[in-house]
């Protein structure tokens, strides 16, 4: 309160609040009216019913029933009492339900700020975004999330595409390196040497090969062997192939193979399988074929078919299309060459069941005037050739003698290593032999072929016994075994031997008289292996 005298009158006294007489000039009030007084009441705590009260720090906090009703009342100089309106509240505690709520909403209609709207309760009130606000913040939640989302994905293909990237240019990378490895570079400078004669088309690329064997399915699968695996394929223009996918590559015959490829891509024989290419992108070269659909020729001379007997007529159409094959290969071809593994699961039938020679895995080419071929021995027990066994000097009289056991299957529907009831693992070669010493040729005969001319049939197994003669320089070529079949049914007159009188122990005396008398069955290959392979390697 202030207590100052003016020295001239009028004169003001008034209740105040401290504060409001210090931010307000003195001289001002004067013009006022009125002044807020402000007062504090205390009255007798008798007056109020307590329910419980309590000292704390040399003052008592009661409660009372006004506490219910907005306003909280203390005693600091007990008995007397105090009483104020709870936040929230306003009005006189000292009158029942002086203290009423403020609705703070109505007053201030913008206390929540923008974008918000009030909500009052009893003592105070809450603030809530408005349905536009809240439509607003959805929108910026669904906005952040998408472009969470977005940027996410954007940042996972981003990685996909670098690992894309980077994992094709690894594998265009890998493809040059086997390429270079596997002599590409040597065969492309080959294929421009030949001036058009050999399509650069037949370089296969490994994505167009993965996706014709259906990534080399094991269901693709044709045949298996020593060399490697052969796959059914079909190319995009529909053509049928066959991919033989080999197991090793000699690197140091890098050089011979890239020959080999040239050299049988340039074969256009109708009973020779054709070579329609290669891939070299991959880490074994890849060899691409025509695709023969009726499978070998062991097949048919082992495996008995009601529906379609091998008759006589046909293994006599067969044997003389694979002398005129082999014949081709040794002569007639640009360069000759070698088979070095004839056998019937290397003959393969096309849908006219027409002989054709497949698998050059084991080829080699040889120059003009060369006469052999120096390597290690490698083939098929049962069709070995004995001289090139000792030498290791593989000639085309070594085709000629594997032809002759193939002669010999076609006659006796045996296998080339097979069992007797007194002896396993015995070479057809040699039993074959043996039967003709004993006058017994016919006992081992295939009863389709006892159905055919004795004629045709005695110079076809003499022919056998001419190709398997233990001294190469008897044998009779390719060229000479290819003619006498051609004219079997052409003349008898190309026939040593005399037609016979219709028995075939009568015929089977005269071919052994006519057979040459200076080979000696001690001295014949027998291999001891009792290992043969059965398993049909196409080409």
């Amino acid at each position: 309160m202030n207590t100052s005298v003016p020295e001239n009158g009028p004169y003001y006294s008034a209740l105040v609040e401290r504060q409001w007489l210090q931010d307000n000039n003195p001289q001002d009030i004067k013009h006022l009216t009125h002044v807020p007084v402000v007062l504090e009441w205390s009255i007798p705590a008798l007056m109020f019913n307590y329910f419980e009260s309590r000292k704390s720090n040399k003052s008592y906090k009661l409660t009372s029933t006004c506490e219910r009703n907005g306003c909280s009342c203390f005693s600091i100089d007990y008995p007397t009492v105090q009483c104020k309106c709870l936040p929230g509240f306003q009005g006189n505690p000292y009158l029942l339900e002086g203290c009423q709520d403020i609705d703070e909403c109505a007053e201030n209609a913008t206390i929540c700020g923008p974008e918000k709207y009030c909500e009052n309760y009893e003592g105070d009130y809450n603030c809530y975004p408005s349905p536009t606000a809240k439509n607003k913040l959805k929108l910026e939640m669904i906005i952040i999330g998408l472009s969470t989302s977005f940027g996410s994905l954007f940042l996972i293909i981003g990685a996909w595409w670098l690992y894309k990237m980077i994992k094709r240019r690894n594998k265009i990378k890998l493809k040059e390196k086997h390429f270079k490895q596997n002599g590409g570079l040597l065969l492309k400078k080959k294929l421009t040497t030949f001036d058009g004669s050999v399509d650069t088309s037949k370089l296969f690329n490994s994505k167009e090969l993965d996706k014709a064997t259906d990534h080399f399915n094991v269901n693709r699968i044709l045949g298996q062997g020593g060399q490697g695996t052969v796959y059914k394929g079909m190319l995009t223009d529909g053509r049928i192939v066959a991919v033989k996918k080999s197991k090793v590559v000699d690197k140091a015959k890098l050089h011979e193979f890239i020959n080999e490829v040239v050299i049988l891509s340039q074969i256009n024989h109708r009973n020779v399988v054709k070579l329609l290419g290669c891939c070299l992108e991959t880490e074994v070269p890849l060899l691409v074929y025509e695709f023969i659909q009726n499978g070998t020729l062991s097949h048919y001379i082992q495996e008995e078919n009601e529906d379609l007997p091998f008759t006589w007529d046909m293994r006599l159409r067969i044997a003389i299309e694979i002398a005129g094959a082999l014949s081709y290969l040794h002569s007639a071809a640009s360069v000759p060459i070698y088979h070095r593994d004839i056998k019937t699961s290397n003959i393969l039938l096309d849908d006219k069941y027409r002989a054709k020679v497949a698998d050059f895995g084991t080829s080699r080419s040889i120059p003009v005037d060369d006469t052999h071929l120096t390597t290690k021995v490698q083939g098929t027990f049962g069709y070995f050739d004995p001289e090139y066994f000792r030498s290791n000097q593989f000639t085309d009289k070594s085709d000629v003698y594997s032809f002759g056991v193939v002669l010999v299957e076609l006659l006796t529907g045996q296998k080339p290593i097979f069992s007797t009831v007194t002896e396993e693992g015995r070479s057809l070669a040699s039993y074959f032999i043996n039967s003709m010493e004993e006058n017994k040729v016919c006992d081992i005969l295939d009863a389709q072929v006892k159905l055919g001319k004795e004629e045709e049939i005695m110079v076809m197994a003499n022919l056998a016994i001419r190709c398997l003669n233990l001294q190469g320089k008897q044998r009779p070529t390719m060229r000479e075994v290819a003619m006498e079949l051609e004219g079997i049914r052409a003349s008898e007159k190309n026939s040593n031997v005399q037609p016979g009188d219709g028995n075939l122990e009568h015929w089977n005396q005269e071919l052994f008289e006519a057979w040459d008398g200076s080979t000696s069955t001690g001295s014949t290959f027998n291999s001891t292996s009792t290992s043969t392979d059965t398993q049909a390697l196409l080409f």
